[in-house]
């Protein structure tokens, strides 16, 4: 995550942006109109409305330190049990869901791929978190969280029509930690916060 990990975490929209595919739509333009849709190997893809959404997935105790620590081992309880899968609804002829995922990547311009259709991640099982750079005595917060990306397709290919549709993956997975003093960047940590911190801690309040 941004706050620890350096994990990218943005907010927005992008609209009708064409991109180009890589491969060769099959088929002449005048082909084949009669018969049964033909396979595209290619086409563009036409992205709207890309949503991202932060959420938590793991939570710690409160945690307070009576001294400066060396060290720190937390133990982070799953927040609900969703478990997220990759999901590609429309899906071209001869694209699949993992062709259609990886041209929104490219949309994106991510740094690594996102999660492809056989991901799963599921709610925190023995999920611990270990801080070892040395912090003072206080009050801190700990959680883990999920980036969301989905958006809405349109692909093209030859003459034939537009295969219109929709895929909810994900960016990655982190976990943050920080002290209440220090409000975080992240939606879910800022949610982590106000769920364990102490009343009136600068990290608690809203933003």
């Amino acid at each position: 995550m941004r706050d620890v990990v350096g994990r990218a975490c943005m907010a927005g929209l992008v609209v009708g942006v064409l991109v180009t595919g890589l491969g060769a739509c099959t088929g002449g333009s005048g082909e084949g109109r009669g018969d049964k849709a033909e396979v595209c190997t290619g086409g563009a893809y036409a992205w709207s409305g890309v949503r991202r959404e932060q959420r938590l997935t793991a939570l710690s105790d409160p945690i307070r330190f009576k001294k400066k620590t060396g060290t720190y081992t937390s133990r982070l309880e799953a927040v609900g049990d969703v478990v997220y899968r990759p999901s590609v609804t429309g899906t071209p002829e001869g694209a699949g869901a993992a062709g259609v995922i990886k041209a929104l990547g490219r949309h994106l311009k991510v740094e690594r791929p996102l999660a492809g259709p056989s991901e799963t991640e599921r709610p925190a099982q023995d999920h611990f978190f270990e801080y070892s750079t040395g912090v003072h005595e206080g009050a801190y917060y700990a959680w883990a969280a999920i980036d969301l990306v989905e958006a809405d397709f349109t692909h093209t290919c030859g003459d034939g029509d537009p295969a219109k549709g929709h895929v909810r993956t994900w960016e990655g997975t982190g976990a943050g930690f920080l002290s209440c003093s220090m409000p975080s960047a992240e939606t879910a940590g800022h949610i982590a916060a106000q769920r364990t911190c102490p009343a009136g801690s600068k990290a608690a309040q809203d933003a």
